[in-house]
């Protein structure tokens, strides 16, 4: 690797860590109203609105993919990610109702096990020590927050543990995608395809919203299509196996909304687990940016003329 190469891949190390830290910022956004709007709406219908809202907002974008339609291969990809996104979207915002903030983001961890796997599988990523390390200490966090076998598993915690698959495949296509489409497109693609997905559901529960839910999930869909496209920004900068230990950092965000804005209980287990959890995202995130300058700085024979 020449020295430009490797000064390249340090800043996209570093571009990609921010990148997701915005992510989680975002996300915990959303969090915070799914959790507010509680389960008046039904889970799909309520997923439903928010893609729809979200299309309404990237028009333009994807304006421009239908006036430029991408390749049969390409397509498939998205149509495939549609799918399986908006199972996920669904599962999620039926757990989102039902369990503390804290829980549903803790339990979401079990994603980035998939992610990493699936990566490693399908789109050739090396699994270095440390990279793997990371992903199993974020993953011990996670078990000491949920703490399976000393508490009742009821089914708001099965449909965000069912979802994890999901969405860890969705992520995966929208890593293959960045190579061959941008991110803007590929926001619009996936609000377009998970739209129609959840279309059938919500049709079936439907139930008039008024006029404070459709504000709130309008604002749903702003951060999380904020949300979508910054992720989409740090696959595209860095590696999965690296962004993905950042998003550890959200749980601790999402516990803080949950204590002080809906009231829910101390849990001195989230904070253990979250430090934990945060103390592997920062190793991970440290060893790489190190890993990057010293790739950067010439070895001492290579200072000798």
């Amino acid at each position: 690797m020449t020295q430009s190469e490797a000064t390249a891949s340090y800043n996209n190390t570093l571009r990609g860590i921010a990148w997701m830290v915005l992510t989680g910022l975002m996300f915990v956004c959303v969090t915070g109203i799914v959790r507010y709007l509680g389960t008046d709406l039904p889970a799909v219908q309520s997923a439903f609105l928010r893609y729809l809202i979200g299309l309404v907002l990237i028009m333009p974008a994807l304006i421009g993919v239908l006036r430029n339609w991408p390749p049969g291969d390409v397509v498939g990809l998205y149509v495939v990610r549609g799918l399986v996104h908006g199972v996920a979207v669904f599962l999620w915002f039926f757990a989102m109702a039902r369990i503390p903030i804290a829980e549903v983001t803790a339990i979401g961890y079990t994603s980035p096990i998939f992610v990493t796997i699936g990566a490693a599988f399908f789109l050739g990523e090396r699994l270095y020590v440390r990279r793997i390390a990371a992903v199993a200490v974020g993953f011990l966090g996670t078990l000491i927050i949920i703490r399976p076998g000393f508490q009742e598993i009821g089914i708001g915690q099965l449909a965000q543990l069912a979802a994890a698959p999901f969405f860890a495949t969705s992520f995966i296509l929208a890593k293959k995608l960045t190579s061959r489409q941008n991110p803007a497109a590929i926001v619009a693609m996936l609000s377009l395809f998970c739209t129609l997905t959840l279309l059938p559901g919500a049709i079936a529960q439907w139930r008039t919203p008024t006029w404070e839910e459709l504000f709130w999930l309008t604002m749903t869909a702003v951060f999380a299509t904020a949300g979508h496209y910054t992720l989409t920004q740090a696959f595209k900068a860095a590696p999965i196996t690296v962004t993905q230990p950042v998003s550890f950092l959200q749980l601790v965000w999402a516990a803080l909304l949950g204590m002080v804005v809906f009231d829910e209980a101390l849990d001195p287990f989230v904070f253990l687990g979250g430090g934990v959890i945060v103390a592997a995202a920062s190793y991970i995130s440290h060893r790489e940016a190190v890993a990057a300058r010293h790739a950067v700085t010439p070895p001492a024979e290579a200072t000798k003329s």
